[in-house]
């Protein structure tokens, strides 16, 4: 029994659906991260590929006119769909890069700032309570199955925006802009607690310098503060947990939002 054929306008079709689905695998949690060997993104993109390819129906170009215009209009058909897939997956790095700059700001309040540790995924020195929630917050995006959204979000990708029928406009590129300052925002949600509780804390260190001048305040200070906002961000990680929910829930809604602008 032999392979099935496959012609040109299928190869073709094939590259564009590997083109967007390979964006994606590149910008998502957990599959996109650099632990992740090329080989398994490819091998992934690939077999998904394969199973859309008899699903997505598109109009394709003549493959037989050699025109520079034609060819043209293909390069850029192509770097199209790799910027469907990249602003696809964006949704989600803006959530978990918020997560990452809530705990740096948390480590540098407690006073971690000079205790990091190196990131396996990023290759960069972090702050131990950053990493310590990413990894939390991506338990969290596989338990609640988050990942599943980009699943679906492949197939449905193709019944909002086929292949060569692009449209970047300037309501997308808004709607990019005003999605990018949930970091800050998610950030502020996920600092705050501990933040406030150092804040006040500090207040007391200065209260007690100033009335008691023989403490040495540095001495006693340090290590408080470590106790205490180590205290409060045990307290406080159900809320974590509840407030990384909140934000999955949010995504699948990002990304449909997205795929309805292009």
């Amino acid at each position: 029994m032999g392979m099935p054929m496959i012609n040109s306008e299928q190869a073709l079709l094939f590259t564009f659906l590997f083109l967007r689905i390979g964006a994606i695998f590149i910008m998502i949690p957990v599959i996109g991260e650099r632990t992740v060997p090329l080989r398994v993104k490819g091998g992934v993109a690939i077999l998904i590929s394969l199973l859309l390819l008899p699903t997505v129906q598109a109009k394709l170009p003549d493959l037989h006119s050699e025109s520079d215009a034609e060819i043209f209009v293909l390069a850029i058909a192509m770097c199209s769909e790799v910027l469907i897939g990249i602003a696809i997956g964006f949704a989600s790095k803006i959530i978990f890069a918020g997560i990452r700059f809530a705990g740096e700001m948390i480590g540098i309040q407690i006073g971690f700032s000079i205790v990091n540790v190196i990131d396996p995924i990023s290759s960069a020195q972090v702050s131990v309570i950053s990493e310590f929630q990413y990894l939390v917050a991506l338990l969290v995006y596989l338990a609640v199955d988050a990942h599943h959204t980009f699943i679906l979000a492949i197939a449905d990708s193709y019944r909002f925006v086929p292949p060569f029928a692009y449209h970047f406009s300037g309501s997308l590129m808004q709607h990019i802009l005003v999605f990018s300052k949930e970091l800050f925002v998610t950030a502020i949600k996920i600092s705050a607690p501990v933040m406030a509780v150092l804040f006040f804390t500090n207040v007391a260190l200065g209260v007690v310098a100033r009335t008691v001048p023989q403490i040495n305040i540095f001495i006693v200070g340090f290590p408080l503060q470590i106790a205490v906002g180590l205290t409060i961000l045990g307290l406080t990680t159900p809320f974590f947990v509840k407030l990384v929910q909140g934000e999955l829930a949010r995504l699948a809604i990002e990304v449909y939002a997205l795929l309805r602008l292009m």
